[in-house]
C-alpha cells in the first residue's frame, strides 16, 4: 500500500492499493469528529481520489473505536464573551462545509464504500449515509443523539432519511437511542454487517471488485441514478431510457459486449 498524504499534522490518512484510494479518518483520541479541518481536508481528498485516474474506487474508513462522533461540539458551542451571532456565523460555516463533503461524495465519479469499524454519531451517521455502499463491524453502533441534549439532528437526517424508510429515520432522531449493525441493515443504512475482524478484508474484497469494472460505465451510472431517483417515475423512466441507449453505446459497453461473446477478459479504457 503506497501513501499518498504526508502532512504528519492531517486529521486523516490516504493510502492507495489495487486502484482502491483508502482515505481513514485519524483523530482516534477526538473520536474522529467532523471538525471544520476534518471536513475541508477530507473534501480535499476526495476530490484529489476523483479525478486521479489510478484510483476506481474509494474506501472511507476511521482509526479507533469512533467512526465518527459527528461534529465537534466545541466548535458548535458559544465562547465565553463571543457575541451569538458569532456563533451562529460559524455553525453557518461548519454546517456548509458539511453539505459540501457529503455532495463531494454523491458526486464524486467513483464508488465510494464506508468501512464502519465502531460507533457512527449524528453527522458521523450521516458520512455513512451518503456513501454509495456501507459495510459495518457486527460491534458498530449508529445513533442521531440531537434530542438527548435539546436539539435535533436535522442535517443528518438529509442524508439518513434518503436511505431508509422515514419512521426508521425517525425513530433514530426522535429516540436518539443507538442502534446495532444489524439494525443499520434492516434499516437500509447499510450493506453488511460482518464480523469485525474480517471487516477490512470483505471491504477490501468488494472495493476491488468494483474497482476491476468499468470506471467510464460507473463514473456515468453513479450519477444517472442520483440524478433520476428523486425523480417522478415518469420521468425517471424518460431519462433512464436515454441513459441507457447513452451507456449501451459508449466505447466501453462496445468492448464489454464483446468480451462477452469473445469469452475474455474485458479491456477497459481509460477512466
Amino acid at each position: 500500500m503506497s501513501d499518498t498524504a504526508l502532512n504528519m499534522d492531517a486529521p486523516l490518512s490516504e493510502a492507495t492499493r489495487n486502484n482502491v484510494r483508502w482515505i481513514t479518518l485519524d483523530r482516534e483520541r477526538q473520536r474522529n469528529p467532523l471538525s471544520l479541518q476534518m471536513l475541508n481536508v477530507l473534501t480535499e481528498a476526495l476530490d484529489r481520489a476523483g479525478v486521479d485516474p489510478s484510483v476506481r474506487a474509494i474506501v472511507i474508513a476511521a482509526n479507533g473505536p469512533v467512526f465518527s462522533a459527528g461534529h465537534d461540539l466545541r466548535e458548535m458551542s458559544q465562547r465565553d464573551g463571543e457575541e451569538r451571532a458569532a456563533q451562529i456565523a460559524r455553525m453557518r460555516e461548519i454546517l456548509d462545509c458539511c453539505s459540501q463533503m457529503m455532495l463531494a461524495i454523491v458526486n464524486s465519479p467513483k464508488a465510494i464504500i464506508a468501512c464502519v469499524q465502531g460507533t457512527a454519531t449524528a453527522a458521523g451517521c450521516q458520512l455513512v449515509s451518503a456513501c454509495d455502499l456501507a459495510i459495518a463491524a457486527d460491534t458498530a453502533t449508529f445513533c442521531t443523539p440531537g434530542v438527548n441534549m435539546g436539539g435535533f439532528c436535522t442535517t443528518p437526517l438529509v442524508g439518513i432519511g434518503r436511505n431508509v424508510h422515514r419512521k426508521h429515520a425517525m425513530a433514530l432522531a426522535l429516540t436518539g437511542d443507538a442502534f446495532s449493525a444489524e439494525d443499520a441493515v434492516r434499516f437500509g443504512l447499510i450493506n453488511e454487517c460482518v464480523a469485525a475482524d474480517s471487516l477490512v478484508d470483505r471491504t477490501t474484497e468488494l472495493a476491488e471488485r468494483i474497482a476491476a469494472k468499468s470506471a467510464q460505465g460507473i463514473r456515468h451510472g453513479k450519477a444517472d441514478f442520483y440524478r433520476q431517483i428523486d425523480m417522478p417515475i415518469e420521468d425517471a423512466f424518460v431519462y433512464a431510457n436515454e441513459a441507457m441507449v447513452r451507456a449501451m453505446t459508449s466505447a466501453d459497453a462496445e468492448e464489454g459486449k464483446a468480451a462477452f461473446f469473445e469469452k475474455r477478459p474485458p479491456n477497459w479504457g481509460d477512466a
